[in-house]
């Protein structure tokens, strides 16, 4: 295990009290208790709440329900040479001035007796007048190794055969605690499932998981095809990278495609791209809608976007479709928050500089005025696109795909070429409801639908170019001012 190696690092680098923040605390315990068995060779000293010290020598408290005394006690386990101590859910007590001066204190022992000390907690967050004093880390989700030694210890238990099949299942497991794969795999074993069935099974579970971590969802794989009208720059791109997230690439020294920002004008198919992205590149798919990212309560909303960015890594590859991006993160921010949307807004931006893993963000914008400096620069996307009003020919491409699919056979019978001359500066979304109202015209009508009804459907609505004609002018302004690709 990587994390195993992350604690031995850790301790070898001068640092004798270490935060771990894990929702596993189990996992941890037993992580813990290996590494002491193999560096230390000493009996690990625990402590909770409401236990205290178990299996204490005689003369010792328990410490129970006193987190003062339980750092005390620490002092006095030398005459007996113990070398690690874990303290559960200890960041409910940091903040406390007592609890707060006594780490410090405690932390000179420490480091002169060459002892260390463990603390566990859900949240990534201490007291500020401790970081110099506790190391901070985190128990990352389980790797794909990890994962599939979770499912062969399990299945080795039963009769089911899956090795053919162990790919795929630890593929769609990605992203899972172990104690949520654990739960998982005993519920479906009751059910006695085929193992397409156990699949089909895993990845509603998967749903249903994420659907419980605000702002995030797992978008269902759809069997129809997606296909872009138009689009063309941007597929030629997309395709230059689709072989990068491989062995190969990663041996030749190519870095993973970190993702792309569209921005452009509503209904012109950016969020559709992120859709067709994920289906050509054979991708899961995740969406954050910022705006369920933030809660009223202290410090969560960015625990929230943390925890986002852990599923994230753990599920890589994958694309993390963030839309409508200008509404949180926003330079001219006025919002009265104590700081949370500045705070979360550097979470993101930091990780979209830094991060190594294989996460493909696509962002999308219906504006650009109000997205911060920082997150247009280079390194934050590799790419940024505008996303025009389809022109004559795409305007083709969109009816022609939207009638293919309603009708099949006779599609090529309707007035496509003049449908086009008359709905200049329609969007892709505009397009597509001028044909599903002309489909309830002649439905209720209780006749075939004819190119007049899509004629008068298209007279009938009034375009987001009409009715914001001076936002869309600097848009396109912008667009095609050269600080930016075209699609």
């Amino acid at each position: 295990m990587k994390f195993e190696q992350k604690i031995k690092k850790v301790t070898k680098s001068n640092n004798h009290i270490i935060y771990v923040s894990t929702i596993e605390e189990e996992i941890l315990e037993n992580i813990l208790i290996k590494i002491n068995n193999k560096i230390f060779h000493n009996q690990i000293v625990i402590w909770d709440f409401i236990e205290g010290y178990q299996n204490q020598p005689t003369g010792f408290s328990s410490c129970k329900q006193n987190p003062l005394e339980a750092l005390n006690m620490i002092q006095k386990y030398n005459t007996i040479n113990e070398n690690i101590f874990f303290l559960k859910d200890f960041n409910f007590f940091l903040n406390d001035l007592t609890i707060n001066r006594k780490i410090k204190n405690l932390y000179k022992w420490l480091k002169q007796n060459n002892n260390y000390l463990f603390m566990s907690g859900i949240e990534m967050k201490i007291p500020t007048n401790l970081n110099n004093y506790i190391k901070c880390i985190k128990l990352p989700l389980p790797d794909e190794e990890e994962i599939k030694s979770e499912i062969q210890n399990f299945f080795n238990k039963t009769s089911i055969n899956i090795e053919k099949h162990n790919n795929i299942i630890c593929k769609t497991y990605k992203g899972f605690s172990r104690r949520q794969i654990r739960k998982s795999l005993f519920e479906l074993l009751e059910k006695d499932l085929t193992i397409s069935e156990i699949i089909q099974n895993i990845f509603k579970d998967k749903s249903e998981n994420f659907s419980s971590v605000n702002g995030l969802k797992l978008c269902t794989q759809n069997t129809k095809i997606v296909k872009l009208a138009g689009f063309n720059n941007l597929k030629r791109w997309l395709k230059l990278r689709n072989i990068m997230f491989s062995k190969k690439a990663e041996a030749y020294g190519v870095r993973s495609p970190k993702g792309i920002l569209l921005v452009g004008i509503q209904g012109t198919g950016k969020s559709l791209s992120a859709k067709s992205i994920s289906q050509e590149w054979n991708l899961p798919l995740l969406k954050l809608d910022v705006g369920k990212i933030f809660a009223s309560t202290l410090g969560e909303s960015e625990n929230r976007i943390d925890k986002v960015i852990e599923i994230s890594q753990a599920m890589s590859p994958c694309v993390l479709w963030i839309d409508e991006i200008e509404k949180i993160f926003t330079k001219n921010s006025n919002n009265n928050d104590s700081g949370t949307t500045q705070r979360v807004t550097s979470i993101i931006l930091n990780w979209l500089s830094d991060k190594t893993d294989e996460t493909f963000i696509l962002a999308t914008a219906n504006q650009i005025n109000n997205l911060p400096i920082e997150m247009l620069r280079k390194g934050r996307f590799d790419e940024i696109f505008f996303v025009d009003l389809p022109n004559f020919k795409d305007r083709m491409n969109i009816f022609r795909a939207h009638l293919s699919v309603i009708r099949p056979i006779t599609w090529n019978q309707y007035n496509i070429y003049y449908f086009c001359k008359i709905s200049n500066g329609f969007s892709g979304a505009e397009i597509e409801q001028a044909i599903v109202n002309a489909m309830y015209l002649g439905f209720s009508q209780e006749r075939e639908l004819t190119s007049s009804d899509i004629v008068n459907a298209i007279d009938s609505i009034i375009p987001t170019a009409r009715t914001h004609n001076n936002e869309i002018k600097k848009m396109r302004q912008w667009g095609y001012s050269g600080k930016t690709q075209i699609v």
